[in-house]
């Protein structure tokens, strides 16, 4: 009788390595005895031809993949591109867009109807006089009562005090330029001293660092920079990528497009509008330059888990940057004023930068901000030098060569002005207020809040009505407030002037009986912005939605009636007779 192979004795005796070289090699003997199989008796030219054909195809194709903007993307763009130019899509696209075009120019002209507009330099300049008079007659055009509070956001300081100090201190800076410290030595010193505030507002150590900037988006951009070429320098990544939460600000979308970075937004929780620190991890790959958070993020004013975010960057050694250029002078003094958060600033190992806006609740004039660096190695990779320039060796901080050195002291002043104390005091009344309207919200039947307002955003919605029907009511009574899209909502963007006696409960009052009024019949909340944004959001290709934007920016510029020109030689004619 036979006995029965051992086969485990067998594999046994093989070897570890016998065994997985005989693993390996044997489907590949396979293939290539299959591969000599089906090619005997092909010419070897066809062979080589049809190998290169086969690798350069692959190689298309994956580098179709590496692009900044993503293959499917890619695809998505190029069938929207060729539908369009069918002449029926076509000529509706055009219609349309001659519709918004007049639309908005009439609108824009409507604002400052009666006043003729300037198609030329005037020839001779015009009279001090006539200058300040013209100057009070446009910028006291429009409805809004933005210094009472009618707007969401845009005016976070209405005070008359403060703007007297403003202006007094840009007055005396208005010629300087911070690109000249030999010149400026005094400003250079403010600005210095701005970043020093700064960093210890955010509990920075003696190695952070940073810059003053022109805003939010130019912080932001630079962060990005910085993160782009420390990937590039010590890691090799050409196109690198950066993980942003989906409700982060769009400033992190333009800085992809400008650095020619790759943009991955991650999801975020469906209730808490928080994102999702699980999917962001799995979304890590070894092209990724910097992952960020928000503190808060504009459309809801949530705060992302920055604990979370930062454990990531450690585990990853991926740089994190926490944008707080909205509410960057609130939260830092949350818990002194009797709100207190989780830790979100340089105390939490991991976080590298911070971008915090000045000219919001810091209530400096506008075109001002802070990057802030945990240490000075990121601080590096910002800068920009060309050592090669016929006209000298050139470096800037920023993206500006020049910059407004009256901003600078202007915003020196506001923080001396204030102090620590002082914004304590302004933190409370605006969070007091922001919980007030939330509370109010919340017992309104019909309103539902969108995410957890941690800051002085609040963000609300409705299941009954669609919600821009009661933006428009508002708006009707002098209210202007952020219309917002996935999902459909509006939020109310607290400042100081809606700490003003009176405003918040006025903003209740008219929410509160316009609602009720839409609720009689839903429908007719269907109407006018209400339709426009559900257009908007429905159209699959965003490059129209894009081109929409783009008519819009154009009416930005639209010329109305030429002015006739009073002269200083008018002036004087005036005057003798």
């Amino acid at each position: 009788m036979a006995l029965a192979p051992d086969v485990g004795g067998a594999i046994k005796d093989m070897g570890t390595f016998t065994l997985g070289k005989a693993l390996v090699t044997a489907p590949l003997v396979g293939v290539t005895t299959q591969l000599d199989t089906r090619l005997h008796g092909v010419d070897p030219w066809k062979v080589v031809v049809g190998t290169a054909g086969a690798t350069l195809a692959v190689a298309y194709l994956y580098n179709l993949t590496q692009q900044r903007v993503p293959l499917s993307a890619q695809v998505k763009k190029f069938i929207f591109k060729w539908m369009k130019r069918i002449p029926g899509v076509r000529r509706q696209i055009e219609t349309e867009m001659e519709k918004m075009k007049i639309s908005f120019e009439e609108e824009f002209g409507n604002s400052s109807e009666g006043l003729p507009y300037l198609h030329a330099l005037p020839f001779e300049g015009m009279s001090h006089h006539k200058i300040l008079d013209e100057t009070k007659l446009h910028l006291n055009l429009g409805e809004l009562d933005w210094a009472g509070g009618a707007m969401s956001g845009t005016v976070y300081n209405s005070s008359k005090e403060l703007g007297e100090l403003m202006t007094n201190v840009y007055g005396l800076a208005a010629w300087t330029n911070p690109l000249h410290p030999d010149a400026f030595p005094g400003l250079r010193k403010m600005e210095a001293e701005i970043v020093a505030m700064a960093c210890s507002i955010f509990n920075g150590s003696s190695s952070s660092c940073g810059c003053v900037t022109a805003g939010g988006t130019e912080s932001i951009i630079l962060a990005c920079k910085a993160y782009r070429d420390l990937a590039r320098e010590e890691k090799g990544i050409e196109v690198t990528e950066m993980l942003v939460p989906v409700t982060a600000h769009a400033a992190f979308d333009k800085a992809a497009t400008i650095l020619g970075m790759r943009i991955k937004h991650i999801p975020v929780d469906d209730i808490t509008k928080r994102v999702d620190v699980k999917a962001m991890k799995k979304m890590i790959s070894g092209r990724t330059a910097m992952l960020v958070g928000s503190a808060p993020q504009f459309p809801h004013g949530c705060i992302d888990n920055i604990q979370e975010i930062a454990a990531l960057g450690v585990k990853y050694g991926i740089p994190v940057h926490v944008d707080a250029c909205l509410g960057g002078f609130l939260i830092p003094f949350m818990e002194e004023a009797g709100f207190p958060l989780k830790p979100f600033d340089f105390r939490v190992p991991g976080v590298t930068s911070i971008s915090a806006d000045t000219h919001k609740y810091g209530f400096a004039p506008k075109g001002s901000s802070v990057i802030l660096y945990s240490d000075k190695k990121y601080r590096d990779f910002q800068w920009f030098c060309f050592p090669d320039w016929p006209g000298g060796i050139y470096a800037t901080p920023t993206i500006g060569g020049s910059r407004a050195g009256g901003i600078v002291a202007a915003c020196w002043a506001a923080m001396l002005f204030f102090g620590r104390d002082g914004y304590i005091k302004t933190t409370k009344e605006i969070i007091t207020t922001t919980r007030k309207i939330t509370a109010a919200l919340q017992n309104i039947p019909g309103i539902q809040i969108v995410g957890i307002p941690d800051v002085s955003v609040v963000a609300f919605d409705s299941k009954d009505f669609n919600i821009y029907g009661l933006s428009d009511g508002l708006k009707v009574r002098g209210w202007a407030l952020n219309a917002l899209q996935f999902p459909s909502c509006v939020h109310l963007c607290v400042t100081r002037p809606h700490t003003l006696p009176g405003v918040a409960d006025k903003f209740i009052k008219d929410v509160t009986e316009i609602t009720a009024e839409i609720m009689q019949d839903p429908s007719a909340s269907n109407a006018g912005s209400a339709a426009m944004y559900g257009m908007a959001a429905s159209i699959p290709d965003r490059s129209i939605v894009e081109n929409l934007t783009g008519i819009y920016l154009d009416a930005l510029y639209c010329l109305g009636p030429k002015a006739a020109i009073e002269t200083k030689t008018d002036s004087k004619d005036e005057k003798k007779n």
